[in-house]
């Protein structure tokens, strides 16, 4: 059970905040303690969903809470949205992370060019509401083809079935293992490595220090990894850019708290510009990886991509992401991201970090 929407500007209701298990600079900000779910001076506190009993797991990632923060990937914020979610972008962060798409040796496979012909492989979990792996194989494969002309029509498509992600962390043996949401890490691209082993399809598409973790267990060949290509649209998927939303009840009766939220997470990014090493610690906290691991995910500068803002290529970028979502039927509806993205918060958030530093200074 969720909570309804609730159009009263109670102050006494709890807020609360939500992120997926990457780097994000919520999560610098909730790992420095700057959202502890102590009471503001207004009697409103900002809670981690991730520590409630009271509500649905999955209203982490299909954003039907009401009163609430979520930041993480764009697939599940943009599914919510196209399912007429009231929710409202306030900031995009754009941290760049290895996608690559590998094969076996032996396979004959060195080059994307070599791809033409053979078999890909497209996780499909068709019990859950939003397929986010699903979409983003599909993103990178359609990503790195471009690169040499080549387009899915010169490629087989592979459905290999996977796991659901709610299931996944149901095994307890995998304690140890798993995410903060209790999702097995190890298991998020085990269907696709046993295809590739089995010989049922000849590459596949993974991500992140968890698919770097993969290709190694494995034994994979890299045949290329497109997450730190210097085409930034090569780059565009899941998590390049990641939204931060917030549910449009809290943005129409507690403005003020939304700036405030917001002024904490880029002042989480500011921090983590200057302390590269306890940044690295706790992303690698966040994504139950090694920091050898984070290092070769997320390059050397990690620190420096944690910001939190509006440019113009990053909402650019969403756009693009919403039109292939919709071409390849992974969201439900059309719908317009100008209309999603309130840019009031940002300014607001941005003139009050301004004004005060020109008083400390004066």
């Amino acid at each position: 059970m969720t909570d309804r929407p609730d159009s009263s500007p109670d102050k006494a209701r709890p807020l609360w905040y939500a992120r997926s298990p990457v780097p994000t600079p919520l999560g610098i900000a909730v790992h420095l303690g700057w959202l502890n779910g102590e009471l503001s001076a207004d009697g409103v506190a900002i809670r981690s969903l991730r520590d409630s009993t009271g509500h649905d797991a999955s209203s982490l990632s299909d954003h039907t809470l009401a009163m609430s923060f979520r930041q993480g990937g764009s697939i599940p914020a943009m599914w919510a949205r196209s399912q007429q979610a009231n929710t409202r972008v306030i900031g995009l962060s754009w941290v760049d992370e290895s996608q690559l798409i590998l094969t076996l040796p032996g396979s004959g496979i060195e080059s994307v060019k070599q791809l033409r012909g053979r078999r890909i492989a497209i996780p499909h979990r068709p019990t859950d509401r939003i397929d986010i792996f699903r979409a983003s194989a599909l993103r990178g494969f359609v990503n790195a083809l471009s690169l040499e002309g080549l387009t899915t029509r010169d490629v087989e498509l592979i459905d290999v079935q996977a796991r659901t992600l709610q299931a996944v962390g149901n095994d307890p043996s995998a304690e140890l293992f798993t995410l903060p949401l209790g999702l097995s890490s190890r298991s998020l691209y085990a269907a696709e490595a046993g295809a590739l082993l089995r010989g049922a399809v000849d590459a596949i598409y993974v991500k992140g220090s968890i698919g770097l973790e993969v290709a190694q267990l494995i034994g994979a060949r890299v045949v290329i990894d497109i997450g730190f290509h210097p085409e930034r649209h090569i780059r565009n998927n899941n998590g390049t850019p990641r939204p931060l939303t917030v549910n449009g009840e809290v943005l129409a009766h507690h403005p003020d708290i939304v700036a405030g939220f917001l002024k904490l997470v880029i002042a989480a990014g500011d921090w983590a510009r200057t302390h590269p090493d306890e940044t690295v610690q706790y992303v690698s906290h966040e994504t139950a990886s090694a920091i050898e691991w984070v290092h070769a995910a997320y390059g050397a500068n990690l620190h420096h991509h944690l910001g939190v803002n509006l440019e113009e290529e990053s909402v650019a970028a969403l756009h693009d992401f919403k039109n292939f979502l919709v071409e390849w039927d992974c969201l439900e509806a059309d719908f317009d991201i100008a209309d999603w993205i309130d840019p009031r918060p940002m300014a607001d958030a941005l003139r009050d970090t301004f004004e005060s530093t020109s008083r400390r200074r004066a």
